[in-house]
């Protein structure tokens, strides 16, 4: 959430719209454009200021970089459309592993209240492959 008070912003970085023009060298016209097409976010202060996050730093670069390449306009677009996809995937992703993970503490805990035969049961018929498999998934996760 961000707090608005005599026209500026407090809990997170935000940028006026020359502020970020200075920092990127893009145009205020060319930032305007970009943010009219729907490939830049600004919210409006109370007093009517476009106010940029300070991701959109990066998010210009990378619109530039594409333009360099010879990308058109709504490419770059449908490419920050799939970026922003693969992203919300790893996020559900991992979600669902620190739900197995809690599944599997739980699982754990109860099989060492019972009887250790249980407990030996299930380490015998898990397999190796499927551990370091699950080892491999939680680095490259974390």
């Amino acid at each position: 959430m961000t707090l608005w008070f005599g026209g500026l912003s407090f809990g997170t970085e935000k940028l006026k719209i020359g502020e970020l023009a200075e920092r990127t060298g893009v145009t205020k016209r060319t930032i305007d454009y970009y943010t009219n097409f729907g490939l830049l976010k600004a919210e409006r202060s109370p007093s009517n200021y476009r106010y940029y996050d300070i991701s959109a730093v990066e998010q210009l670069n990378d619109i530039e970089k594409c333009k360099e390449q010879g990308m058109s306009l709504e490419d770059i677009k449908k490419r920050m459309i799939d970026k922003n996809a693969e992203e919300i995937d790893v996020l559900e992703l991992r979600l669902k592993i620190k739900g197995l993970e809690k599944d599997v503490a739980e699982v754990l805990s109860q099989l060492e209240k019972s009887n250790l035969k249980n407990h030996e049961f299930v380490k015998k018929n898990v397999s190796q492959e499927s551990l370091s498999l699950i080892q491999s998934l939680l680095l490259l996760l974390n």
